[in-house]
């Protein structure tokens, strides 16, 4: 942002950043593992996580023809498990909301962040959702982040874009956004400093 832009827009990570899904993503990794017959631990898990899925399975050595079934076998694991927002989280989009555009770009399912945005109430909080499978690309790919910006018909130059991993900061630096690392409850706190 230039000494004279206004903040026009806030874009913020899911997983992490609002969302405390820690440990139901860490169990659903662990159960998933195991069904698939990989010998990972959470050590592993959390030298390897990255919000790119696929990057995990890549350094777990799952063969790509079985990523459909670890996506499910996930999936059907994380369910088991609630999540909880971050303290505050209601607090900050609030105050946000009166000044800005809000937005969220995560690479979580579709399916399973709407639902979570209407079990939290806050789907009518963000302006736009740029959520996984809107793009071929992941992050720390800059286009699920052009295209949120595109439909909030933001500039870059004018936004912010808070997260919580590595991933999420060279994703908001390629596309062009300021990025805001926040410390979340996932193993990236190392990787982010």
């Amino acid at each position: 942002m230039t000494p004279r832009s206004v903040l026009h827009g806030v874009l913020f990570d899911w997983d992490g950043t609002l969302l405390d899904s820690y440990h139901a993503d860490s169990q659903a990794f662990l159960a998933m593992f195991r069904a698939m017959g990989v010998d990972w631990g959470l050590a592993e898990l959390e030298r390897h996580y990255s919000p790119d899925w696929y990057a995990v399975y890549r350094a777990a050595k799952i063969p790509e023809e079985r990523w459909g079934e670890a996506d499910r076998v996930w999936r059907e694991f994380y369910a088991k498990h609630p999540s909880k927002l971050m303290a505050a989280t209601r607090k900050v989009l609030a105050q946000l909301n009166k000044r800005h555009q809000l937005g969220l770009v995560s690479s979580g399912d579709r399916d399973r962040v709407s639902r979570q945005l209407r079990e939290f109430r806050l789907t009518r909080v963000f302006r736009t959702r740029v959520l996984g499978g809107d793009t071929q690309e992941k992050k720390p790919h800059p286009a699920p982040l052009l295209k949120a910006l595109l439909e909030m018909k933001a500039d870059a130059r004018n936004c912010v874009y808070v997260g919580d991993t590595p991933e999420d900061v060279e994703m908001a630096r390629a596309a062009g956004v300021r990025a805001i690392a926040v410390l979340g409850p996932f193993s990236t706190e190392k990787r982010l400093r």
